[in-house]
């Protein structure tokens, strides 16, 4: 019976397991019909932005990126309705097609869609070109930023989404017709009355005209001799250096050699010098406010040696997020493109705790300096800074570049430096004199370091004088005169540039990185040991304009359209009225420079030698990356050969051809053999044509901060160089 039992049992339970089956497989048919959740989709213009701001969403949301502008004015002609208030005609940008089909598919699916372009004048326009492209309505309150891609910021910007700021949008419509009406009105001059591909914008001809100004100040300058004595006290067993400063208490000059001998001729070698003052103070060096993007680009290109499109370009990815350790990733700054120096409340406090944990309280500043803005400045966002200054660069190194690395420990050093206390200096002015000649010298002493614990402004050292009195008498033991020559201006470095740029109200912070750029592709300028030179080319270009267009080169004009620029963003000026102001003017200039440029012939100049192939005469010829030498059938023959500059070596390697200079695609110069390529030697340092008496390697010269060095490149030998 209880057999039969548990075979009933087991037979219902079978039976029930069969009939639940159906059951089963009708839940899942109901769950497959349920309808998708529809998610928020976001538009930002970078892949890496979209990843870093999907991780700090969630799953609700959808991260899209439109790959920069999708609508621009169009390529083939001027595209502004001059007679129509100088409407833009914006088309779709060429292979944005896919792009711009995706987003209109994700923004047809989503439950919401959210512009979250970068926060300045060229981000509000993409996010308003996205919004016509997608038919959104530009009153939704759709339109997110922030100043930092850290996850309680990106949360927090979503709390309170906006209208999209027309102002700011007019802003950047403005200054993107005053360009394209210069552009196109000035290059067809250039391509018909000199040649083809050149250009001509507001703000690279101004900065093409300030280079060409400083050359010509380098060629009318005429350097004037002047001489100095530099002498060596003694006092005990201590020594100390002293300058001439004058005679009978007021400064005098050296102009010649025969003023330096009457002034030894006075002092009497076996007679001491009396120290007539001694001032001692106590002197404070402040830090310096964290960066704008224009001190970001200048201290970079000086202290890293980084050209401004790569500072821009490590900025850049350092603020759209770096992947951390469990997949984590964060802006490790605040946005790069400000000309502000203001710091929030929150990061000073965090900086503030910081440097109290670490340093000690007396490094930490209960004032923090405060930097003062240039004139013009928007101050539309913070300064510079790392998002959180807890994450040192020493913590950071592993998950970066070695460019990131680089600029970011300059952007946490400079902005933990702001927050700190001054570097206290001794410092003690002495003179000393004999016989009516004067000596003054100078010393110092780090009494506090403060800052420069964390950024050192350059090479900072110690001067220390020997414990010097009023009355004390001292020996003199050496006298060393020397001649100089007065100094021409210095060319402009793009540090240098950037910040005459800036200090005349000329271009923004986003113009800076694509106006360098520019006059360098269009083979305006060159770049010679990291300083502009002109081109003929340019100089050409720089003539007509000057001439033709005097108030597109003018500092003050061009510095008065960018504060029109900003009153537009303040909703103070109509963009069309500025526009119009600008062009009523210039048209008439265009007009008139089509009738009166004369036609430039651009003879090419003889290379002095006959193509290998043809026998034609090759000549010199103008490149992107400078001079070369091609054949004059052009285009029938298309022989063409780099110019190279024979150094008079036997090459090293081979010892059959020549060592001659080339210079690589970058305008770096190297050296390589004349045979290349049936010898492959090449070397960044020049070859001397002699060999390391220690293990017979080729000894090279390299250039050091007093000049030159010959040295083996083992490292096993070196011998200095008299310049």
């Amino acid at each position: 019976m209880a057999t039969k039992t548990v075979k009933s049992t087991a037979k219902t339970t079978s039976a029930t397991t069969k009939t639940a089956k159906p059951a089963a497989k009708t839940t899942k048919k109901m769950t497959a019909k349920r309808p998708k959740t529809k998610k928020k989709l976001v538009i930002v213009e970078s892949p890496s932005k979209a990843k870093t701001i999907g991780k700090y969403l969630g799953r609700t949301y959808k991260v899209v990126a439109s790959l920069g502008h999708v609508r621009d004015l169009p390529k083939s002609r001027m595209g502004v309705d001059i007679e129509n208030d100088y409407q833009p005609d914006y088309i779709s940008i060429r292979g944005k097609g896919d792009v711009i089909k995706e987003l209109r598919k994700d923004a047809k699916q989503a439950k919401a869609v959210y512009l979250a372009s970068d926060p300045d004048r060229e981000g509000e326009a993409i996010a308003w070109h996205v919004a016509n492209l997608l038919k959104l309505d530009t009153k939704d309150k759709n339109r997110v930023t922030f100043n930092e891609i850290t996850k309680d910021a990106v949360k927090e910007a979503f709390k309170e989404p906006r209208e999209i700021n027309m102002d700011l949008v007019d802003a950047q419509q403005a200054r993107r017709v005053l360009d394209r009406l210069v552009g196109y009105s000035i290059s067809p001059i250039l391509w018909k009355k000199v040649k083809k591909g050149l250009s001509a914008g507001r703000v690279q001809s101004v900065a093409l005209n300030l280079i060409i100004q400083r050359e010509q100040a380098i060629r009318d300058f005429k350097p004037e001799e002047y001489w100095t004595i530099d002498g060596r006290f003694k006092k005990g067993s201590d020594e100390f250096a002293a300058s001439f400063y004058g005679e009978n208490g007021k400064k005098a000059a050296l102009p010649n050699n025969e003023a330096v001998q009457k002034v030894l001729a006075k002092i009497d070698r076996k007679a001491p010098f009396t120290i007539d003052d001694v001032t001692r103070k106590e002197r404070k060096r402040m830090p310096q406010p964290p960066y704008t993007t224009s001190t970001m680009q200048q201290d970079a290109n000086r202290r890293l040696n980084f050209r401004t499109r790569k500072t821009m370009m490590a900025a850049q990815q350092l603020y759209e997020g770096i992947t951390l350790g469990h997949g984590s990733a964060v802006g490790l700054i605040t946005y790069m493109r400000t000309d502000s120096t203001r710091i929030a409340s929150i990061a000073k406090q965090e900086a503030s705790q910081f440097i109290h944990e670490n340093y000690g309280e007396q490094y930490a500043a209960i004032k923090p300096v405060k930097g003062k803005l240039p004139e013009g400045a928007q101050d539309a966002h913070e300064a510079i800074r790392p998002t959180s200054v807890n994450r040192t660069p020493a913590e950071m190194k592993q998950y970066l570049t070695a460019d990131q690395y680089k600029l970011y420990s300059l952007i946490w050093s400079r902005f933990v430096a702001s927050q700190m206390t001054p570097q206290i200096v001794d410092t003690m002015a002495v003179s000393l004199s004999q016989n009516g000649v004067d000596f003054h010298a100078n010393g110092s002493k780090v009494k506090f370091d403060g800052f420069t614990k964390v950024y050192k402004r350059g090479q900072e050292k110690d001067n220390v004088l020997p414990d010097l009195n009023q009355g004390d008498q001292v020996q003199m033991i050496s006298d060393d005169p020397a001649q100089h020559f007065t100094q021409p201006p210095a060319r402009y470095t793009e540090a240098a540039l950037i910040k005459t740029l800036e200090e005349n109200g000329v271009g923004r912070p986003s113009t800076y990185a694509p106006t360098l750029d520019t006059i360098q592709r269009r083979y305006y300028v060159r770049l010679v040991s990291r300083h502009f030179e002109p081109t003929e080319l340019g100089e050409i270009v720089n003539q007509i304009i000057v001439k033709q267009f005097p108030e597109i080169v003018n500092v003050k004009f061009t510095a008065e359209v960018e504060d029109d620029l900003d009153r537009i963003e303040e909703g103070k000026e109509n963009w069309v009225k500025v526009v119009d102001k600008f062009y009523q003017p210039f048209s008439k200039e265009v007009q008139a420079a089509e009738e009166q440029v004369a036609k430039i012939e651009m003879h090419d100049e003889l290379a002095g030698s006959n193509c290998e192939i043809c026998g034609a005469p090759m000549v010199v010829k103008m490149g992107r990356y400078g001079k070369f030498h091609a054949c004059s059938r052009f285009p029938n023959c298309r022989n063409t050969k780099a110019i190279v500059k024979d150094i008079g070596v036997t090459c090293p390697k081979c010892g059959q051809g020549n060592v001659v200079e080339r210079k690589s695609k970058k305008n770096r110069v190297f050296y390589g053999c004349s045979r290349y390529p049936e010898c492959d030697f090449v070397s960044w340092d020049k070859p001397i044509g002699r060999n390391c008496p220690k293990d017979g390697h080729f000894l090279i010269e390299k250039k050091v901060k007093k000049g030159k060095q010959i040295v083996c490149p083992n490292g096993d030998y070196e011998e200095s160089v008299q310049n």
